[in-house]
């Protein structure tokens, strides 16, 4: 069975939104660059498949626009390859190597985790909170950003039951970001 680890940057207060003050830089692009190679799949909801879209589908020309960094390429070509599932009910189809998951989203998730391989990854806000109350998320790993954002969308927020967890695993950053990686226990 496949597990399935929500990744997620947030700030020290526990805002997770992409325009917190929580830019990538060369060693954390790198890391989430393995990360995404080495799941077999992504998961998204709608709006953070129409987000990533926009800023990682490699464009029809073949070649990456000029305000990215040489650096930030093989993260964008990982997640550009990536098989993506996403999950939407508003959404009339998909592309960019992806397919639509509808219905009973834990038996679809559940589908996809009785795979083999290395394992799902989502990322996002709001599906990982129907994902966490359901204890469908196998490992949590936060990178969480020296910054204290003061508003903003909060991780996990909603969550209707207590998750304990168990940390397996921490990276520290030159830039003072620490890689947290939890187990559900």
């Amino acid at each position: 069975m496949r597990p399935l680890r929500y990744s997620i940057n947030l700030t020290l207060d526990g805002c997770c939104h992409h325009e917190a003050g929580l830019g990538p830089d060369e060693e954390s692009m790198r890391y989430w660059t393995a990360e995404m190679e080495r799941a077999d799949a992504l998961l998204f909801g709608r709006v953070t498949y129409q987000m990533m879209e926009s800023a990682w589908r490699k464009p029809a020309t073949g070649t990456w626009p000029d305000w990215m960094e040489g650096w930030e390429i093989p993260f964008a070509e990982a997640i550009d390859q990536s098989q993506k599932y996403v999950v939407s009910s508003t959404l009339g189809g998909v592309d960019w190597n992806a397919q639509l998951l509808r219905g009973d989203l834990e038996q679809a998730v559940r589908r996809l985790k009785q795979g083999t391989g290395n394992g799902l990854w989502v990322g996002g806000v709001t599906l990982p909170v129907a994902l966490a109350d359901l204890r469908l998320i196998d490992e949590y790993e936060f990178l969480v950003q020296p910054v204290i954002a003061g508003h903003g969308p909060t991780l996990l927020a909603g969550l209707r039951e207590r998750i304990q967890l168990e940390l397996v695993d921490r990276h520290e950053f030159r830039s003072g970001a620490i890689a947290l990686r939890y187990r559900a226990a």
